[in-house]
């Protein structure tokens, strides 16, 4: 279901027909063939309830969650019947773009093929909330993000890295949220990953853009509404301006137009539309309901999962067991909560080919730098509108460690920031700052985030269980810098500043940096200190459970997505990276998901 479709037409019977069309299972709760007297969780939508007001009003609270179950989740009734079936080919824990991924592969290859999803959370938007009105930013983190582990207090005690940004456990999970950069790593930028696995990513990623709607940011609004702000022209002062970059400032590796997922396939007069994975996983319940659908249970979380021998049989879940039967069973829940699972689930002592799960572990640390400089700048090398926008996308290497960064650069020049709000909130890929904004109308604003590894040789990082009686979140995370990595941030932090100073401005002493002062801040004409920019939370946690050929020993993880001495388990998401290189993990976390589903289920 997608928040820009038609909306549904009035129906006339509320039992023999449903905006959506989907045809009922037998034992749905409105089926005929259901007893009248059967207990369901919407009543109000029984074939036994009252109808329209006549003999009685009937029930009058039915939620939105409610709704959802009966159109598209699991129902209550169903659900206690399928624990025992044993009836699928396919159950995914988690339900953002690993699944997505894998589950688009399989429907594609086998579309008899039986799936279900597990998820934890409920259904929370139907797409990302940037494609909603405005007051939806204060969805955003905060209340929305969970923490199901510990930190550390040798973590929380550090100079800058403090702690880990958390999860979204709702449908959709990550993808309701993120911010859509999505770019292709080079063979180098992949340093230390098996080459079958280099291969694979390069083959998949075609499919990952068209499954993603991946455009080039240079080419976003190309037969757009003339209304709508563009990444036209100051898109293109800024590749211009940068076109030498990686000749003058020697971190510098490439420079390319933004990779975002973005691309609207349903908007006729915008080209700019946030990817997410709710209304694409309900559009294939939907398109297969009458052969095998795809099933989801919502609010059920997987707590431990039972085997024998080399093999998951049961799974431990919130709302009871459930009976896997010949199933293969795909872990597809982000990088950490699996993490927790596997080792809670199959003990070294039972296991040792898992001793080494989550002796290794890699994130991002950040750098926020924004800037600004007047029009005029940019002006001599195209015209500007009252509203641009641009995305820039730079990969670099430190020259002591060989260590990567990548900067995400994210441009606006706004001459009426009240006019333009909604528009801005809608297309800018950082959040805007209004006072940045109103103070900068004859200026543009380049907001600079700087991403660097931590680096995947430091054995003080680490994830590893704790003695917390809750095996959901009975684990404790350590993440710290090296040497290596201050080296890195150093230099990633200095190349932010010469992309700005030297490629943008040209060396003139136009540039005025925002200065972060307790909940305010103020341009200045002098660079922020470290303090000011480097962020406390790191993001794009990767390597628990990496995967290795023959030649790696330690891994965990065979390059059949396997744990090593499990027979019908596997594993998706950034845990299987080697190491967390720099760049953005969906793409290749989706081509790598792609891959499984074409491995499991092959194409016949």
């Amino acid at each position: 279901m997608s928040t820009n479709s038609e909306p549904p037409t009035e129906q006339t019977d509320m039992d023999s027909s449903s905006s959506l069309k989907r045809p009922l299972p037998e034992d749905s709760p409105t089926s005929t063939k259901q007893s009248k007297n059967r207990k369901t969780k919407i009543d109000v939508m029984d074939s036994s309830a009252p109808k329209y007001g006549y003999p009685v009003p009937g029930k009058q609270n039915t939620t939105p969650q409610e709704v959802m179950t009966q159109m598209f989740f699991v129902h209550d009734d169903e659900w206690e019947r399928i624990c025992q079936s044993g009836e699928f080919d396919y159950v995914i824990i988690g339900s953002s773009y690993c699944a997505l991924g894998f589950i688009t592969k399989v429907a594609e290859n086998n579309p008899k093929a039986k799936l279900l999803v597990l998820e934890q959370g409920q259904y929370f938007h139907p797409t990302h909330f940037q494609n909603l009105p405005p007051a939806y930013i204060c969805t955003w983190r905060g209340a929305s993000e969970t923490f199901p582990w510990s930190i550390s207090e040798k973590t929380h005690q550090g100079k800058y890295i403090k702690w880990q940004h958390g999860m979204n456990n709702f449908l959709g999970g990550r993808s309701l949220f993120w911010n859509g950069w999505t770019p292709e790593p080079t063979d180098e930028e992949m340093e230390h990953w098996p080459p079958e696995v280099i291969d694979t990513v390069h083959k998949y990623f075609g499919e990952v853009r068209e499954l993603l709607n991946v455009v080039s940011a240079d080419e976003i609004f190309v037969t757009s509404h003339p209304a709508k702000p563009v990444y036209g022209k100051l898109q293109k002062a800024l590749q211009l301006a940068l076109s030498k970059v990686s000749d003058n400032v020697d971190t510098i590796t490439r420079m390319i137009p933004g990779p975002l997922a973005v691309k609207s396939k349903s908007h006729r007069y915008q080209d700019f539309e946030k990817h997410a994975v709710p209304d694409k996983l309900l559009d294939i319940i939907l398109s297969s309901a009458d052969k095998a659908p795809l099933k989801i249970r919502i609010n059920c979380t997987v707590k431990k999962i039972q085997q024998d021998g080399k093999k998951a049989t049961v799974l431990e879940t919130s709302q009871g067991n459930f009976k896997l039967g010949n199933a293969k069973l795909v872990l597809a829940m982000g990088t950490l909560p699996p993490t927790t699972l596997m080792l809670n689930s199959f003990p070294k002592s039972q296991f040792p080919q898992l001793v080494n799960i989550g002796k290794r572990y890699t994130c991002h640390f950040i750098t926020n730098v924004t800037a600004r400089l007047p029009r005029s700048i940019l002006d001599h090398k195209s015209e500007l509108g009252d509203l641009e926008m641009a995305a820039i996308y730079m990969a670099g290497v430190s020259k002591k460690s060989n260590h990567q960064f990548h900067i995400q650069m994210a441009a606006i020049s706004d001459t009426d920031p009240v006019k333009n709000a909604k528009d801005v909130f809608q297309f800018y890929l950082v959040f805007p700052n209004a006072d940045q904004l109103s103070a900068s109308t004859k200026h543009v604003i380049i907001a600079c985030s700087t991403l660097g590894q931590l680096d995947h040789h430091n054995k003080e990082n680490w994830y590893r269980l704790n003695d917390g009686n809750d095996v959901t979140t009975n684990a404790t995370l350590q993440s710290v810098t090296n040497k290596t990595d201050e080296e890195l941030w150093d230099a990633m932090d200095d190349a932010t500043f010469q992309v700005i100073e030297q490629e943008i401005a040209s060396g003139e002493n136009y540039v005025e940096y925002w200065h972060r002062e307790g909940s305010s801040g103020s341009w200045k004409k002098t660079r922020p200190t470290a303090e000011m920019i480097r962020g406390p939370a790191t993001v794009h946690e990767a390597s628990t459970m990496w995967m290795g050929g023959d030649d790696d020993k330690e891994a965990p993880v065979c390059l059949d997505y396997r744990p090593k001495g499990v027979e019908n388990v596997y594993i998706t998401g950034a845990s299987l990276y080697p190491t967390g290189a720099s760049w953005n993990p969906t793409g290749v976390m989706v081509a790598l998901a792609m891959h499984l589903g074409d491995i499991l289920e092959p194409k016949k």
